[in-house]
């Protein structure tokens, strides 16, 4: 049985890592006595694959990871047995059952929401709502996206589906992910900065990613 599930990541738990917070979940499912699968071979490990890594200090309130199990367990049982061992601010918010043939959430990924606030002192004292219009309205937008061995200027517009913001002074972005194109939302923010003149710190956004979108 391969079941699909979307849990939230909250408050302190944002800055555990990627390969930490797998580590919390193969311990979380051994406790919650769940009839997980484990790969064959000298050192086996439990079949669990997490859709997309998500960056440190980024809370979250969809995020998926896909399991196989050894028999039949049913997932509202499987989402309650989960949430009695988790840590507050880690929450299973749904599991469902995937058809024999379903492919990895993390081949599947295309697309996330995000919402990104400012802490205090941070925020750009301008109107929200019509500059980021404007800075949307751009025929291009161009950043430096640095890798490990070079930096090159990119065109990151066609990797931003929707950007918008409300009268609560939020940012909400819709943009690329995944393996194919993956565009972070800090690097999105760092050119909103620069398109307003201001010197952008990487400690000024709060960002939560609402949802993951797969391509099915």
């Amino acid at each position: 049985m391969k079941v699909r599930i979307k849990f939230a990541k909250r408050g302190s738990m944002k800055f555990v890592g990627h390969l930490d917070i797998m580590r919390y979940f193969q311990k979380a499912i051994r406790r919650a006595d769940i009839d997980v699968a484990y790969s064959e071979g000298f050192s086996p490990h439990q079949l669990l694959s997490f859709a997309s890594p998500l960056g440190v200090g980024i809370e979250s309130e969809g995020e998926l990871f896909d399991m196989t199990l050894a028999g039949r367990q049913e997932p509202a049982w499987i989402k309650d047995a989960l949430n009695a061992q988790m840590n507050p601010e880690m929450e299973i918010l749904e599991v469902w059952e995937l058809p024999e043939d379903a492919k990895k959430s993390m081949s599947l990924v295309s697309a996330a929401d995000y919402q990104i606030g400012f802490r205090n002192g941070y925020a750009p004292d301008v109107d929200l709502a019509e500059t980021i219009a404007a800075f949307y309205a751009q025929p291009e937008i161009k950043v430096i996206k640095k890798t490990k061995s070079s930096e090159k200027e990119v065109d990151i517009k066609p990797m931003i589906y929707a950007l918008s913001a409300d009268t609560d002074y939020k940012i909400y972005l819709k943009a690329a992910a995944g393996s194919v194109e993956n565009l972070k939302p800090e690097l999105v923010m760092e050119a909103y900065f620069t398109f307003l003149g201001i010197p952008f710190s990487p400690f000024a956004c709060c960002i939560t990613r609402l949802q993951l979108y797969l391509d099915e």
